[in-house]
């Protein structure tokens, strides 16, 4: 459920330049030099590509960390706005049209006027997203968009902090998560590969019911068809595959179980062409990046005694089996997403001519908005490089939240319509993990209070610690 929020505020830019605004002849958007060109497929697109943009890759994402590719990529992007301007700078890629858009406010304009003129069904995400949700709302257009997109927003109860299900899924979070403690406790660590398979029983129990808590296979699947998506449009078309898949989500909507959300895509009525069932692969989906920001934001507590103290206090506080809001580990999940975005690129295809400050840009240029800079490098950025959970609750009067540069689930009409939902299920796993425990990272020595945190944090190799605390010590 990759971040939605409708806004309607009104955007900075207008999309289509007056004539009297249009610029002249002097004029002209910046222009990459061939150079400057290949340092950005080099340094921003590549690493991108290689740690797999719908699934992650292990040993790219391994390779990627060692090497220091994403913070040279943010190094990269930072240049060129001060040797440019904030743009948007223009650049073509194999014959494709691309604008790299560095300016919050340029992020706004393009994030709010979403889907007309710059449409979230760009032909690469289409090529990716086909391969198992061919009538995902992020690949669709016009009233079927909107159908689909009102259809999902209804189901996710998209505005609300707690979902209608929230005390069930508190309970089926806090049962995975003791059974995970359980197997950490026994062996003093916790894994990624641990964390992951209770990660998925949890997912599969909150979407399709408890009946699909061990159905490996259904996510097996739907890994297989990723990976084949990550070569967008380049990868074979795994049609066969896809159906099976498709056919044993429908088996779960077919005989729905109370607190699911198939049982709520079941009784949920919409239009004919909606695909009410079609919707379910993204969420699952989602569901994936959001176990990363879990695990990551778990190493960050880890590393972090003051965050950890008040996240302890906030998860002992109340009574745990009772679904609650928990703002600061809601913070620490977003922190987790700004400083590693599961998202690095977000991309929009304009579908008119646009104009700039400086130029117009033409219909079927892909905007590209690189979040890994605008979420630690752009000048408005206040934190950095460092972790800082508090900037998104209420006793900031939630700066981050106005920051058109921080973007962790996307924003405007496209944004992630199940942004509540997965910051309710983040947080309260973490809560859970934090009752009676503390942890240690025995992996990854340069992520660490006294340090800036790092460009990349590879979850697969994280391994962590586990102290128990019967006692209820703060860590």
């Amino acid at each position: 459920m990759r971040p939605t929020e409708s806004s309607t505020e009104a955007p900075a830019k207008p999309s289509t330049p007056n004539p009297a605004d249009t610029p002249g002849p002097a004029e002209t958007l910046p222009t990459l030099s061939a150079r400057e060109a290949a340092g950005v497929v080099g340094d921003v697109l590549l690493p991108v590509l290689a740690g797999g943009v719908i699934v992650r890759r292990p040993r790219a994402m391994s390779l990627v960390e060692r090497t220091g590719w994403d913070r040279r990529g943010v190094e990269r992007v930072r240049a060129l706005r001060e040797r440019h301007g904030s743009g948007p700078l223009p650049l073509t890629v194999r014959g494709r049209s691309y604008a790299m858009v560095l300016d919050p406010e340029d992020a706004r304009r393009v994030l709010l006027e979403t889907p007309e003129p710059f449409s979230p069904a760009t032909l690469e995400k289409c090529g990716s997203l086909a391969q198992f949700q061919p009538h995902g709302v992020l690949i669709s257009g016009g009233e079927e968009r909107t159908r689909r997109r009102e259809f999902v927003e209804q189901v996710l109860e998209t505005p609300r902090p707690l979902h209608d299900t929230a005390g069930r899924l508190t309970g089926v979070v806090r049962e995975e998560a003791a059974l995970l403690l359980a197997g950490a406790e026994r062996s003093g660590q916790l894994l990624w590969e641990e964390f992951d398979a209770a990660w998925w029983r949890t997912v599969r129990r909150i979407v399709l019911g408890d009946a699909a808590r061990d159905d490996a296979t259904l996510t097996a699947q739907l890994g297989a068809l990723r990976s084949a998506a990550n070569w967008s449009l380049a990868g074979p078309r795994r049609r066969r595959l896809r159906s099976a898949f498709l056919s044993r989500v429908r088996s779960y909507v077919a005989h729905p179980e109370p607190g699911s959300l198939a049982e709520r895509v079941a009784r949920t009525p919409a239009p004919t062409g909606t695909d009410r069932t079609g919707q379910i692969p993204h969420w699952l989906f989602a569901y994936d990046a959001a176990g990363m920001a879990t695990v990551r934001a778990l190493a960050l507590l880890a590393t972090h005694p003051q965050p950890a103290a008040r996240a302890y206090e906030e998860a002992t506080t109340s009574d745990p089996d009772t679904p609650r809001e928990l703002p600061f580990l809601r913070g620490c999940a977003l922190e987790s997403v700004r400083l590693w975005p599961t998202t690095p690129l977000i991309l929009r295809e304009s579908t008119a001519e646009t104009g700039w400050e400086g130029g117009t840009l033409p219909a079927g240029t892909v905007f590209a908005l690189y979040t890994p800079y605008l979420h630690r490098a752009e000048p408005a950025t206040p934190y950095g490089d460092a972790f800082a959970p508090q900037q998104w609750t209420e006793e900031t009067g939630r700066k981050a939240r106005a920051n058109p540069a921080l973007v962790p689930f996307s924003s405007g009409p496209a944004g992630c319509p199940g942004e509540n939902l997965v910051l309710f299920t983040v947080s309260t796993l973490l809560a859970a993990l934090l009752e009676r425990h503390a942890y240690s990272l025995a992996s990854h020595p340069q992520l660490r209070a006294s340090a800036p945190v790092p460009a990349t944090l590879d979850h697969f190799s994280l391994r962590l610690r586990v102290h128990p605390s019967q006692e209820g010590r703060a860590p």
